[in-house]
């Protein structure tokens, strides 16, 4: 098995990767088409050949960037499969000094707060919501066994037809869980990833060595994964988007293994050694272009929560600068003229910390602004998303939200640690099997149910209370019968 010449080599008068050997010319290429936009024509069904050429295009810019010293790919494929294990070794020689740090006391290395935990699942939205889409173009090659382990990954990526499996689904369900969707207002280079995803997949029979190489890249079992499910489970948020992909990216019999067989499998068998080559070196293209855009440590890193409040506040004022009231001032000028221009953002939120409008690092409750946003009456209720006041619920908190409290809580009595997600899962779980033995046998104990359609399962306690409301009335019946018989 291999793939022959003329399935990845560029057809005549048609280069599927121009020759940009001026930066600036590729430059120019990637900036005639703003990556948002591109990702929003590309991820809403099937692209128009417009887009889909400047797809192309996009992706012949970013191989043009490339940096071919900075590739980490073994020099020859066939030490692809040592090259694996020992990445995935040393990941996880780097995971148990990571637990050894935590279990000593040591802090979280990623998140300092929960608004800085969904910051990062916001940020990298664009890219998971296209999760497994560079493999999309084979599945018009899926009966050719070549590319059986490529196809089936894809599969596995859209959950072989189960719902609570498909990786894009659960992620939407994250986002709506923790109130980060719509997501908007992101910064154009955290689409970069999404555009290249989508563009290999729209594009796989002319960049197939490219679309190879990029699926061994992106499915090896990075570090950052490891320490991203444990901190988001122990800040009580749902990991389990993460910790599928530990599992299903294994070494072993995985998607990493089966993205290294897939390499080996479709190298040229004809052509000499000039045409292996030609086609390895293509595939170490599309490996690079797997790390290419704003990684995750990029976007951890890149979180100031300042900033992020100065952010929310300016995406606001836009809506907000013509509905207050002009009874209460700040600072001597009306909440109107604060929000007028986005600019002012900044001096507004000082001069509401000095009138004493916000209490900076002590509790949310301490501080007058916040019960304008949340609580009985609350005069901005709706106003902002829940992960917009988790931001500020946390801002305000300052050094004490490393406790990751959300902010509908309440601290903890006696300063005790809060459960993680598995173990608030765990005790939910244990309450539905307790609650179920003393229901009706039409409730369901299905912990997929819920998360599937929650409407459902409505209609099964409305029946479920029906039928035991029947059952009270028949047998108060047949007890006035068998008295009067």
């Amino acid at each position: 098995m291999f793939a022959a010449a003329h399935e990845w080599t560029p057809p005549p008068k048609r280069r599927a990767t121009p020759d940009f050997s001026d930066l600036s010319s590729a430059l120019s290429v990637a900036q005639d088409h703003d990556t948002f936009h591109l990702y929003q024509q590309l991820a809403h069904g099937v692209p128009t050949g417009a887009a889909a050429l400047a797809a192309r295009r996009y992706l012949g810019a970013a191989i043009a960037k490339l940096d071919p010293q900075a590739c980490d790919l073994p020099e020859s494929p066939q030490d692809l499969i040592a090259w694996m294990q020992h990445s995935a070794d040393l990941a996880s020689a780097k995971y148990r000094v990571y637990l050894q740090e935590r279990q000593a006391g040591g802090p979280r290395r990623y998140f300092s707060n929960r608004a800085h935990a969904l910051y990062f699942l916001r940020s990298v939205a664009p890219t998971k919501l296209v999760d497994g889409s560079w493999l999309y173009g084979l599945l018009a090659h899926a009966q050719n066994p070549r590319f059986s382990d490529l196809v089936q990954t894809y599969i596995e990526e859209l959950g072989e037809g189960q719902a609570d499996k498909n990786h894009v689904v659960l992620y939407r369900q994250l986002l709506h869980r923790y109130g980060l969707d719509p997501v908007d207002d992101l910064a154009d280079d955290l689409y970069i990833q999404g555009v290249l995803q989508l563009g290999l997949g729209f594009n796989a029979s002319e960049f197939l060595p490219e679309v190879i190489g990029f699926n061994l890249g992106y499915e090896q079992l990075p570090l950052h994964l490891l320490i991203t499910s444990y901190e988001l489970n122990e800040l009580g948020i749902d990991p389990y988007y993460f910790t599928l992909h530990i599992t299903v990216d294994n070494e072993a019999t995985g998607h990493a293994r089966r993205a290294v067989q897939a390499v080996l499998d479709c190298l040229p068998r004809l052509g000499g050694p000039e045409a292996t080559e030609a086609f390895w070196q293509r595939v170490r293209h599309g490996y690079q272009l797997s790390n290419a855009g704003v990684g995750t440590s990029q976007v951890i890193a890149g979180f100031d929560i300042d900033t992020e409040v100065v952010r929310i506040m300016s995406h606001k004022s836009a809506a907000g600068h013509g509905a207050h009231s002009d009874y209460c001032k700040v600072a001597g000028r009306g909440v109107n003229d604060w929000l007028s221009e986005a600019s002012q953002i900044p001096a507004f939120l000082a001069a509401l910390t000095d009138a004493g409008w916000i209490k900076r690092g002590q509790p949310v409750q301490d501080s007058r602004f916040w019960h304008l946003l949340q609580g009985d009456r609350a005069e901005m209720f709706g106003v902002f998303s829940a992960y917009e006041l988790q931001v500020i619920h946390d801002w305000i908190r300052g050094e004490a939200s490393a406790d990751g409290l959300p902010y509908t809580e309440m601290p903890a009595p006696g300063g005790r640690r809060r459960a993680t997600f598995r173990a608030t899962a765990r005790l939910a779980d244990a309450r539905r099997a307790q609650a179920a033995k003393l229901a009706s046998p039409m409730a369901s104990t299905s912990p997929h149910d819920e998360l599937l359609d929650p409407d459902l399962q409505a209609l099964k306690a409305q029946l479920a209370a029906s039928a035991a409301d029947w059952n009270s009335e028949t047998s108060g019946a047949n007890s006035s019968s068998r008295r009067y018989s």
